[in-house]
């Protein structure tokens, strides 16, 4: 390694990242450490302090939580992403926001490397790192736990606990839960540890964000959620009146809404990018809710043909998010195409919020294909019945012919 270069830490404050701070200085770096706040509950004064504290030349705190919610979660919602058909991607689509920042600093600070505290075995990693390469071509990538001689130092916790005493960095008092948590805006992830066996069952007492459904209220709430080219611009408490207009104060307010009724929590396996299996646990509350509101309206609102050529896009854009492509050009791509699918999904979605579940009431739209007349059974419309035995006569002929063909292979033998 060269020596006296200047790298920017992505710094969380925690042990493992407290350790590599201190393990960076001596081997001779100077260390300007990073802290994005996208929604997690954190002192990040005293994280500030305990950085200064162990050597950082400087230490940046970065409220990243409106751009978060604005330029990576909204897209993601106008794309219905989801991965494996379960996960709202919660981790994966806030790891471009925090990398593109320490990017931003390190080109203003003139930083040659970047680090992080990812693992050797998991997704951030790639995401992390696809995204500076991306954004900053001749960087240097520090990542401890991929360095024999730092992973071999610290084989466990109690090594890291052991270097920490030595060094003066301060340990956590409160004992580590026997998981690991990963919390922002959008969600909280729970992996590792004691759910790293798939059959053993959730403790009760690890959800953070969301009550149990079975102690929820005993009455739902209902709200109003409207949409300006899929992307939610205003959301209304139905009996109450209160409404939230901003992108953060929406998305804050489905937060607590979802979280009181125990809404989006899911207990997966999935597969990881890197080629193994991993069992999580999430609970997305306000992400499930806008999830299905916004497939709601788009339904109503989208050319039959336009809405499956998109979903195939969204399944694609819900790949390269989750495998760290966010700065790819296909997904450049892919974004684009998804942004234009959605200039017509305007609208307003009412649904209930009640013990675990969204449910859709009703919606309206001016952009509507809904055609009442049309599809009405009391009033034959601008459409002719007869025309229907045409259209089943030509859908037939192929599912005629080929039964015909079997048939005849059959009586052959």
């Amino acid at each position: 390694m060269e020596k006296f270069c200047t790298v920017v830490l992505a710094y969380s404050g925690g042990l493992d990242t407290s350790c590599i701070l201190v393990w960076l200085k001596e081997e001779g770096y100077d260390v300007i450490t990073f802290l994005a706040n996208i929604g997690q509950e954190e002192d990040f004064d005293a994280a500030k302090k305990k950085a200064e504290s162990l050597g950082a030349k400087k230490v940046f705190i970065e409220d990243l939580r409106a751009e978060f919610v604005e330029e990576f979660i909204w897209p993601s919602v106008q794309a219905s992403a989801i991965y494996e058909d379960r996960y709202l991607l919660g981790t994966s689509v806030a790891r471009p926001c925090i990398a593109r920042r320490q990017i931003q600093i390190a080109r203003q600070e003139g930083a040659q490397y970047v680090s992080h505290g990812a693992t050797g075995k998991g997704n951030d990693q790639i995401r992390f790192e696809l995204t500076c390469y991306a954004l900053y071509p001749e960087v240097k990538i520090i990542a401890p736990w991929r360095i024999p001689e730092f992973y071999n130092r610290f084989v466990g916790r109690k090594d890291l606990m052991e270097y920490a005493k030595k060094h003066g960095i301060p340990v956590p008092v409160t004992p580590k839960a026997p998981w690991s948590m990963d919390a922002n805006l959008m969600h909280i992830s729970y992996e590792s540890g004691i759910l790293e066996n798939p059959k053993s069952h959730a403790p009760a007492d690890l959800y953070l964000m969301t009550k149990s459904p079975e102690d929820a209220p005993n009455s739902p709430d209902v709200l109003e959620i409207e949409f300006k080219k899929g992307v939610p611009i205003k959301v209304t408490h139905i009996k109450e009146g209160k409404s939230k207009d901003t992108p953060l104060d929406i998305f804050s307010y489905l937060n607590e809404i979802g979280g009181r009724h125990g809404v989006g929590r899911i207990d997966i396996v999935e597969n990881r990018f890197i080629g193994m299996k991993s069992r999580g646990i999430y609970e997305t509350p306000g992400g499930t809710i806008l999830y299905h509101a916004h497939l709601d309206i788009e339904t109503f609102t989208l050319d039959r043909e336009v809405r499956r050529i998109k979903q195939g896009l969204g399944v694609k854009f819900a790949e390269m998010l989750y495998n760290g492509f966010w700065y790819s050009p296909e997904c450049e791509f892919v974004r684009h195409c998804i942004d234009k699918s959605q200039e017509s999904v305007d609208g307003k979605v009412q649904l209930s919020v009640f013990k675990g579940q969204v449910y859709i009431l009703g919606r309206e739209s001016p952009k509507s294909l809904y055609n009442e007349e049309l599809v009405s059974m009391d009033v034959q419309g601008d459409y002719d019945p007869c025309d229907a035995s045409g259209f089943i006569k030509i859908n037939a002929v192929r599912l005629r012919e080929h039964h015909r063909l079997q048939g005849e292979h059959r009586s052959k033998h």
